[in-house]
């Protein structure tokens, strides 16, 4: 069966590797973002502010007209300032909440009566390691990032009898082999690829993942699972080199 996916955030690099995927995964795609950008593997892009409760409910109904209906939805939007607390404004607390947490609810209220009606509902967002592992000066992304947690998992236990799954990825510092002072901090040597959060973000919204709800998957490289003190003294980065 095709099923019918709806992107949100489909111009982001993570936005567009997730189109990809789930187009090669047999998936009819939607996307919605706040830029008109052609990505490749969309059948309709839809540019409208999802963090506002309107726009996302025309977004879903223009969606399900198109396709006749509504099996998965992605959310792969965020902003993230970088300001310890006591330095972040009222209007970068308010951006990371809209474009992070509200642009994740918005989408998924609308789309839960449709999801009621599909045989392979999922809903997938793309979270952040930052909720797993703290950093310096992002204040407003970590709590914004870890509402879409918490609200994965009230999601999760409130919709699973209705045949939906809710689920989230946390990727870490996306870049691959081109952010080389970053990578000490990763076992497996590097940053990560956009297409490797596609791939976890497609196996969520599929089949094989059937019995899997309520998860925020690593998808970080090790990161989260580090010890500071790996990084942070010589003998120890030499170990991880050298192993």
């Amino acid at each position: 069966m095709t099923r019918r996916a709806l992107v949100i955030g489909s111009t982001t690099p993570i936005g567009t590797a997730i189109v990809a995927a789930l187009a090669a995964d047999d998936c009819h795609v939607a996307g919605a973002a706040l830029e008109d950008k052609q990505v490749d593997g969309l059948d309709l892009h839809l540019t409208t502010d999802c963090s506002d409760p309107d726009g996302a409910a025309e977004v879903v109904g223009r969606v399900v007209a198109e396709f006749g209906g509504l099996d998965v939805l992605v959310t792969a939007a965020g902003r993230m300032p970088l300001e310890p607390a006591h330095r972040t404004t009222d209007a970068q607390w308010f951006e990371a909440l809209s474009n992070t947490l509200d642009t994740f609810f918005f989408p998924v209220r609308a789309a839960l009566p449709h999801l009621f009606k599909s045989d392979a509902a999922a809903v997938v967002a793309v979270s952040s390691v930052n909720t797993l592992a703290a950093a310096p000066w992002a204040a407003a992304y970590t709590a914004a990032k870890g509402g879409v947690d918490a609200l994965v998992r009230q999601l999760a236990v409130d919709y699973g009898g209705r045949g939906i799954r809710v689920n989230a990825v946390a990727p870490g510092m996306v870049g691959g082999a081109n952010l080389p002072d970053a990578a000490a901090g990763y076992p497996i040597g590097r940053t990560i690829l956009p297409t490797e959060v596609a791939d976890a973000v497609t196996f969520l919204a599929g089949p094989r993942a059937s019995g899997i709800t309520g998860v925020v998957l690593p998808v970080d490289g090790g990161l989260s699972i580090l010890s500071p003190a790996a990084v942070g003294r010589a003998d120890l980065r030499a170990r991880l080199r050298d192993a």
